[in-house]
């Protein structure tokens, strides 16, 4: 068996660096482009008022520290971010069955269509960037993001 790698593998080590070096690279462009999409739309949003609308639709009826803890801020701050979207008719607030003092929080129609909407304008500009690659590229791509969400998933869940 041939010890000697190749010139074009790359190590795990590689590979997480180049991670940490890409990801932040297309996160801020996604917020840049959700920031500019919304802007079209009547309620705009900040990013982090979408990213609780994207995180109560990945996680329906999560309560006020669930929120904070999903945005890295303190409950006061989710609060005052939540208010404003009640206050715009994009989240519903209603008191917990079981524990009265918590809040479960959803979003209303109008949330989900807001939400799907800038979700629909920032994928499309993402799909005319991915456009000028190879087809190869492309699959090489998908591929790779599929893996990294499944080993990540499942960390999340452990």
């Amino acid at each position: 068996m041939n010890t000697k790698k190749l010139a074009t593998e790359i190590t795990p080590e590689q590979c997480a660096a180049k991670m940490m070096e890409t990801i932040p690279t297309i996160i801020k462009f996604f917020r840049a482009e959700m920031r500019r999409n919304a802007s079209f739309l009547p309620e705009s949003l900040s990013i982090p008022q979408f990213r609780t609308l994207a995180f109560l639709d990945r996680n329906p009826g999560a309560s006020l520290s669930q929120v904070a803890e999903n945005l890295g801020v303190t409950r006061a701050t989710a609060s005052n971010l939540t208010d404003r979207l009640v206050q715009k008719n994009l989240v519903s607030r209603v008191e917990n069955p079981q524990e009265r003092r918590h809040v479960l929080l959803n979003l209303t129609e109008t949330g989900k269509y807001h939400l799907q909407q800038v979700r629909a304008l920032t994928s499309a500009r993402i799909a005319s960037v991915l456009a000028n690659l190879p087809e190869e590229q492309i699959q090489s791509v998908a591929a790779g993001l599929t893996a990294l969400s499944s080993i990540f998933e499942d960390l999340i869940t452990e």
